[in-house]
């Protein structure tokens, strides 16, 4: 009988930290707290409350886009963890995360929309099988209603969108969450852990001088 495969999850790229511990798939135990700061203070005492410390065979950490430091926080502790544990360390959109959440009970076609800093918002369609229909875009909130594609949206900027469409919308508010992990397909995993960032830096290089 093979034995049961534990996976990690970590995800700290909003105002959210959580974390969740599953075996082959089912949740076993898992937090998320919405900190507004202090994800550095409370990721790894939070992993650490779960069974066995948070030890898995396995760890999946949100690349963004969302939060510079939380994303990056979340990132450091995943690779520090799968070097200390010998574990697979693997990323997944923090969007796709949100559009999973949102598609649970009902599978339909999803536009999620994030807080995104500097008064934008993070914005990105989903099909009805999940499928990004585009690329994470950062839009001010004028231009964010533009591309909205989909009659569910779905974020922690769902309901503001949903108010500057003016129409009959349906606007799930949700965070993304460690704990809804396992509904994420194996496909949307990433070995690349470099970071999404969703928009340009806001510091620009300085040209060479003649």
């Amino acid at each position: 009988m093979p034995t049961p495969l534990r996976t990690l999850a970590i995800e700290c790229a909003t105002e959210a930290c959580s974390a969740a511990l599953f075996e082959d798939g089912a949740l076993v135990d898992g937090f998320c707290e919405v900190l507004g700061r202090g994800h550095a203070e409370r990721l790894v005492p939070m992993i650490a409350e779960l069974p066995d410390r948070g030890r898995a065979d396995r760890i999946l950490v949100s690349l963004g886009p969302g939060s510079f430091t939380g994303v990056r926080i979340g990132i450091a502790a995943a690779r520090a963890l799968g070097l200390a544990w010998g574990a697979e360390v693997l990323g997944y959109p923090t969007l796709e995360l949100v559009c999973a959440r949102s598609r649970q009970h009902t599978p339909r076609a999803i536009t999620v929309c994030m807080n995104g800093g500097h008064g934008e918002y993070f914005m990105q369609n989903f099909d009805a099988d999940g499928q990004a229909e585009d690329a994470v875009q950062s839009l001010s909130p004028e231009d964010a209603a533009k591309p909205a594609r989909h009659d569910v949206i779905a974020g922690n900027r769902a309901k503001e969108l949903a108010a500057l469409l003016g129409d009959d919308r349906l606007a799930l508010e949700l965070l993304p969450d460690a704990n809804f992990a396992n509904l994420l397909h194996e496909t949307r995993l990433i070995t690349d852990l470099s970071p999404i960032y969703g928009r340009a830096p806001d510091a620009k290089p300085q040209a060479p001088r003649a």
